[in-house]
Order: C-alpha cells, then structure tokens, then sequence
C-alpha cells in the first residue's frame, strides 16, 4: 500500500508538471495541441520523433521551445547535401603540446547534448543520415574506434518538408523505425493565425521557462513504463500491429495485396508506451482503447510504405490506417 501511495503521488506531481509544462509552450506556440501533445509523448517515452510539414509552421520554434521547458542542452544541425557524418559525430584532431609532443584529442560534435534538432534531415546524403543511426538506437556513437557514451537523456526531433522533394535523400526503413513517432504538422486555423500574426510581429515576443531539468524528465520516464496497461488494450495493440503487417496469419485483407512492408515488433512497443503517456498527459492514470486509436497514425505511418500497384489504384496509407483502427479498436471516428 505505501508504495501505491508513493507511486500516486508522483503521478499527481508530473502531472502537475506536465500541465505546467503545456502552459509555458503554449506562450510560444499557438494552436498545434494535437502536435504539442505527440512531441511531448515522443519524449516522455524516451524515444524520437519526425515533424513532418510545410515551411513556416513552427517547427523549428517548437523545438526550441522544448529544449527551454524540459531543461535539456539543445543543439540544432541543419542538414545540407554536404554535410558529413564528423560535422555530426565529432572527430579527433591532432594537437602539438608545449613540450613538442604530439597527440590527437576529440572534439565533440553537436550530437553530444540531450535534445537534437535535425532541420530537413532527408536533405542529407544517406551516409550522413547513417550517422543517427546507432545514436538513436543506442545512445552512443564510436568514433576512431571509442565508443562515446551520449548525455542522458538523449532525443532526436528531426524535420522534413513533405513538399519540396528536390535534392533529398528518402530516409531508409531502418532509421524511420527508430521515430518512434511521425508528427504531421498542419497549417492553423483561422483563429490561431490570427493569433500567431498578432503575437509574433509585435515589439516583444512571449518567452518560455524551465518546468522540467533532466532529472525529473528521466523519472517522468521511467513513471511511464510502470503505468498498468489492462489485457483488452494490449490485445487490440496486438491485433492492430499484426494486421498491418503482411505475410502473417494475422494480416488484413485489405493490407495483403496492398502493402509492401508494414510495421515491426518497434511498432508495438511505441504503442504501448505512447498511450501510457498521453492518458498521463490528459491526467488518466490508466490508457484505454481511445488511446490506441489516436496514437495509430503516428505510430504506423512511417512504418508501412503502399506497393506500386496500390499507389497506382489511388490507395492511400491514411485511409488504410483509419480502416484498420476502426476493426481493432471500433473507434470510428479514428478516421
């Protein structure tokens, strides 16, 4: 009983803090809740996440913006065809001492903070973006050999403009699967742009303060992972995933002629801690099949890719998604 007691404490306390937190972010970005809410899950799930949108909508701001109320070192790369991977990672260079003698000492490369901002990272060639790849997965990179350890905590909000295609490296399948959410970033009502134009173009712009340090964002963290989960919610977790994914016996239909590889075993482990940490975000202590069916999308999204004579039939990836989270969790409203 105490430690239920201790537990519904610290529950009670990050989510006093998390409404603080959307307080403070909410002075800086107007509108974008639903973009607000998924970033902040990407986070306190420990994982990464893909802002996928059209120039001028924030993104950049959001990020910024994150890196000031989580209490996290901030660094943001912007990526460029000739980037390369030791303008991420770091590189050791050779030094000559007082005395004459000569040694290499490394220097640390943007990638060593603990919120990283990847501005339009599919501009970059495919061995750059490979860079990402071990740090994302593992929370380290080697370098000349070393394995360098990153700070903890360490995530990753990378950009990409779905538009403007030329010039840009698709990201391969593997690196998509280590966002653990994709994020589509849409353009604002009527009311919030009004909002924004009159906030933004003023003398004095509103700024943000630190609600969380990188302590408390790691207990957040680990308070995720012990919320319950109850069986029917796993299982519609389980039925949604398998029938996304072809070649099983638990595929759907719809997805077996049309989808040329579908979602991992990652898949479902992001689900099962995203809805944890948006019934904590809503102040809910326990995830319920609502959650399922509104982290779907971003959860599947970027793990699914339609085969040449789906896309050729005007099939789309949305409307497969929203067919599949009606069946599983009989959320129709999930499209």
């Amino acid at each position: 009983m105490a430690e239920s007691g201790e537990m519904m404490a610290e529950i009670e306390a990050t989510g006093a803090r998390l409404v603080a937190a959307r307080e403070m972010i909410a002075r800086r970005i107007v509108g974008q809740e639903q973009v607000v809410e998924q970033t902040l899950i990407a986070i306190l799930c420990g994982g990464h996440g893909l802002l996928v949108g059209a120039p001028g909508l924030a993104k950049t701001r959001l990020v910024e913006t994150l890196g000031t109320v989580l209490g996290l070192v901030a660094h943001r790369i912007q990526f460029t065809p000739d980037l390369m991977p030791a303008d991420i990672l770091g590189a050791e260079v050779l030094e000559t001492g007082a005395d004459g003698t000569r040694a290499f000492r490394f220097i640390d490369g943007p990638i060593f903070c603990q919120l990283l901002m990847a501005d339009e990272i599919n501009r970059a060639s495919p061995r750059t973006q490979s860079a990402l790849l071990q740090a994302m997965q593992e929370r380290e990179v080697s370098v000349a050999g070393q394995r360098r350890a990153l700070p903890a905590p360490f995530h990753v909000l990378a950009t990409q403009n779905p538009i403007e295609q030329e010039g840009t490296y698709p990201l391969p399948e593997a690196q998509l699967d280590r966002f653990l959410l994709q994020i589509d970033v849409g353009y604002p009502d009527r009311a919030s742009e009004r909002e924004i134009i009159l906030a933004t173009t003023g003398v004095e712009e509103a700024s943000a303060e630190p609600v969380f340090d990188a302590a408390s964002l790691i207990a957040a963290q680990r308070l995720i992972r012990r919320l319950p989960v109850g069986e029917a919610v796993v299982e519609r977790i389980l039925d949604l995933v398998r029938a996304a994914r072809p070649g099983t016996e638990d595929t759907h239909p719809a997805v077996r002629d049309a989808v040329s590889w579908g979602p991992g075993p990652r898949a479902a482990q992001a689900l099962m801690l995203a809805i944890r940490a948006r019934a904590l975000i809503q102040g809910r202590l326990v995830p319920g099949v609502e959650d399922v069916a509104a982290l779907a999308h971003p959860v599947l999204i970027h793990r699914m890719a339609l085969g040449f004579a789906a896309r050729a039939e005007g099939q789309t990836l949305d409307a497969l998604i929203a067919r599949l989270v009606g069946e599983a969790t009989g959320a129709e409203a999930a499209a």
